[in-house]
């Protein structure tokens, strides 16, 4: 196979698909799994991003899976663009650049690619990548768009709050870079975040919530003292919890204890032990990811009379972790991230009420 530069007949009720990749092994490989799968529909198949765009500019498709080491263009440089021309379509990175740990990986992921997948060198396509790629795709395709529940206007006046906790997976570094950006330099409460990602990947994470919050970034230390106006990240291999030391205030505890959802780091004890600490005056965000982690400490921070706010469906990449808040009815608000940084912001000066 070479290209394909016509659609392929679009299947009726599957999500289309469409293949970006330089090489013509690559693409006759992932045409086979994508078409042989019986759960997606080949859209075609295109050697280089231009052709890409020329496509997308014709025909609408579901999901692309984007090498980044392309001639011409590069994926990475190429991925804004396929974005807008996709107009909602996710995209999933196939490439052996994506390698674990790799900073364009991250840039890709903030950029707003949905997922990453390292590519098996040639000759190497074998049955359990195919498997794990439909496995992912299946993910992207269960996204949708109907909300369960009214969303609250971003104009509300949200009470002060001492402390943010932010708690994220699939989709969350774009999703964070959204809401993050928002958030202005006076806003000094401490933000504590934990990204469902490998230990390797937690540098390049840092980095990269650094440049969009644009105040002091760190991953978390055993016995770090909580600061305001700094952003906190859990470590890949330990959640991120704190407690008070008498006369000190309030420090970092890492935990490797075992979790309900079974995540390493987990949301839930982040958000049950800030809502220990910081009770009725802590904002618990839950942003887009697949799974339920950050349900029971989402309940944790409603039963403190603390404040939770998760992603709408539509900007989720998969409405897992925040729709499980929004169906169990503790969320107080269901906004898109940009919107939920701008009510950060608005937050009004006083004692909560």
């Amino acid at each position: 196979m070479t290209q394909h530069n016509t659609p392929y007949p679009a299947e009726r009720g599957l999500p289309r698909v469409l293949i970006v990749d330089d090489s013509a092994v690559a693409r006759a490989a992932l045409s086979r799994f994508v078409s042989g799968s019986g759960r997606f529909s080949l859209a075609g198949a295109l050697p280089d991003a231009q052709r890409a765009l020329a496509f997308l500019r014709k025909e609408a498709v579901d999901l692309i899976l984007l090498d980044l080491v392309m001639p011409h263009q590069s994926g990475i440089d190429a991925l804004p663009a396929l974005l807008e021309a996709g107009a909602g379509a996710r995209v999933l990175v196939v490439s052996s650049s994506a390698a674990e740990g790799a900073a364009v990986t991250m840039r890709a992921l903030a950029l707003g690619a949905a997922d990453t997948l390292v590519k098996p060198t040639i000759g190497a396509f074998a049955t359990r990548f195919g498997e794990t790629l439909l496995a992912r795709l299946d993910v992207l395709a269960a996204h949708g768009t109907v909300d369960p529940m009214p969303r609250r206007a971003t104009v509300m006046a949200p009470p002060p709050f001492d402390a943010i906790a932010i708690g994220a997976s699939t989709g969350g570094i774009h999703a964070l870079a959204s809401l993050l950006e928002q958030v202005p330099a006076h806003v000094t409460q401490p933000i504590f975040i934990t990204q469902h990602l490998p230990p390797s990947f937690s540098p390049y994470f840092a980095a990269q919530v650094g440049v969009s919050a644009r105040r002091p970034c760190a991953i978390a230390q055993e016995r770090w003292p909580v600061r305001s106006g700094e952003v906190l990240i859990a470590p890949g291999d330990s959640h991120l919890t704190v407690h008070v030391l008498p006369g000190a205030g309030v420090h970092v505890r890492l935990s490797q204890a075992a979790s309900p959802t079974g995540n390493l780091p987990s949301v839930d004890p982040m958000f049950a032990s800030l809502a220990s600490i910081y009770g009725d005056r802590l904002l618990a965000i839950v942003l887009t990811g697949m799974g339920r982690d950050g349900l029971e400490g989402a309940r944790a921070v409603h039963a403190a009379g603390g404040t939770v706010v998760v992603q709408d469906r539509d900007s989720s990449v998969v409405w897992g972790m925040p729709g499980a808040v929004a169906e169990a009815g503790i969320a107080d608000a269901v906004l898109a991230p940009h919107e939920i940084g701008a009510m950060i912001a608005a937050q009004r000066i006083g004692a909560k009420a």
